[in-house]
């Protein structure tokens, strides 16, 4: 079951200068707030900020599709002509994330729920 897009996180080189920013911008305070990671929810939507981001092959925003099978959904798209760009990790929870690229080159970034 695909639930759809839900989370979009953004890798940024300066995690307070754009903590700031997106503080501003949301109108809201982050709902996490780590060294690793900012997170924010506004309406729904989870708005995330990583600093390790770039060093992990996101070279812009990634949109997150939010999905019960994350290895399924992978197998999908690799036959689909997809190719990994980030494996799945546990990002804490028990919920697993991973990045693909499409053969148009579009990012692609799949959520499972611990």
């Amino acid at each position: 079951m695909n639930e759809g897009i839900k989370t979009i996180i953004y890798p940024v080189k300066d995690i307070e200068q754009a903590k700031a920013r997106f503080t501003e911008l949301l109108g809201v305070e982050p709902i996490m707030d780590e060294v690793y990671y900012v997170g924010y929810r506004v309406g729904g939507q989870d708005v995330g900020l990583d600093p390790n981001g770039h060093s992990l092959g996101m070279t812009g925003p990634v949109a997150y599709w939010h999905v019960d099978d994350i290895k399924a959904r992978i197998q999908a798209l690799l036959g689909a002509g997809a190719e990994t760009v980030q494996d799945v990790k546990d990002v804490g929870g028990g919920k697993l994330t991973a990045i693909l690229r499409d053969a148009d080159g579009s990012v692609i970034g799949l959520i499972q729920e611990g």
